[in-house]
């Protein structure tokens, strides 16, 4: 089986063309998993806690003794859900560091019939190859401006026109402010793993638009190496007038509960002021939309400030709009990247 064992980029590529099961137990898995890999523990944690404790407090022996007391009644079953989900189809297995879980595992499957591979150094040698990835000289163009001035919305436009772009709030899944929550966040680290399939999928030899995000993201932190390059890659900064601004935060935060809308400014409150705070609870009651986001612009203008002094000032060009007109918006930036991006 050794023929089988593939290095992550290989195993990975691979694994495309068939099913990859990730061994692990459902809190590993759930901390951090090789994106489109399926769950399909040998243990489960309690079990994995229990082989654990008897390794460290008796023997190796012990514990290798008692998980396969707990595997041997499992594995017929084990056998007739894989043909059943995953019938002709290469298996690519993995578990931690490549050891005993994931080689039994494509034993069993072998042995029943499958053509199995798997990923050597585990889950562990994936990771290094995450991180090691997220340090290479990528050719960022980083699009910056105070909240409010349609980064996202600008961001998909760049796209739809054939420019190549990272959506980190998408894979964070949050807007990035007190306001943003979208849905159920990934771990800070499987945040990292679903960052480098996206970039994995890109010409690392033309520009990468991505927007200038703080270090967290909602409940995400963004990796240390990864910020380090986004703070030296080149930053167009679009300047649009506060209205426009608090316009379009209007009209998409609008469809937002008010309860909702009012428990975010509730989060910001240390940094707003209790007055401001107050004046803009007042603005959400009788649905003046557009005054409460002006409000909140000048928590997050002061925030973003800040932000902007840890990038290299030199790399820094301003772009200013009149007025929120994504389509122009998008043309004038691709034009002035030309003369920005080496």
């Amino acid at each position: 089986m050794g023929d089988n064992a593939l290095r992550p980029k290989h195993f990975i590529r691979s694994a495309k063309k068939g099913v990859l099961l990730d061994v692990r137990t459902p809190a590993e898995f759930a901390q951090g998993h090789i994106p489109g890999a399926i769950n399909f523990p040998l243990f489960s944690n309690e079990e994995r806690a229990e082989i654990g404790t008897l390794y460290k407090q008796e023997s190796r022996e012990a514990a290798i003794d008692r998980g396969f007391e707990i595997v041997g009644p499992k594995m017929a079953d084990w056998i007739k859900t894989a043909r059943e989900k995953f019938a002709e189809q290469d298996l690519h297995i993995h578990c931690w560091r490549g050891g005993m879980r994931s080689a039994n595992m494509a034993w069993l499957f072998t042995t029943a019939g499958f053509v199995c591979f798997t990923l050597r150094g585990g889950y562990k040698a994936y990771r290094q190859m995450v991180l090691k990835d997220l340090m290479a000289p990528w050719r960022f163009i980083v699009l910056g401006g105070y909240t409010g001035s349609g980064k996202t919305d600008l961001l998909h436009h760049l796209q739809q026109k054939g420019e190549q772009v990272i959506d980190l709030e998408k894979i964070a899944n949050h807007r990035g402010s007190a306001f943003g929550q979208i849905g159920e966040q990934p771990t800070s680290e499987q945040f990292a793993n679903l960052l480098h399939a996206e970039l994995s999928q890109l010409d690392p030899e033309q520009p990468i638009w991505i927007e200038d995000e703080s270090r967290l993201i909602g409940k995400v932190y963004l990796p240390d190496e990864f910020m380090q390059l986004k703070r030296e890659s080149p930053l167009l900064f679009m300047q649009l007038p506060q209205e426009e601004r608090a316009q379009y935060l209007a009209e998409q935060y609008g469809k937002i509960p008010v309860a909702t809308l009012k428990a975010s400014f509730q989060q910001i409150k240390k940094r707003l002021g209790d007055a401001k705070v107050q004046e803009a609870l007042e603005a959400l009651d009788r649905g003046d939309i557009t005054r409460a986001a002006a409000i909140a612009l000048h928590y997050y203008d002061k925030a973003y400030v800040h932000s902007l002094r840890k990038h290299t000032k030199h790399k820094i060009k301003m772009v200013s709009f009149p007025k929120m007109d994504i389509d122009h918006m998008a043309n004038q930036l691709m034009e002035e990247a030309k003369t920005t991006i080496p």
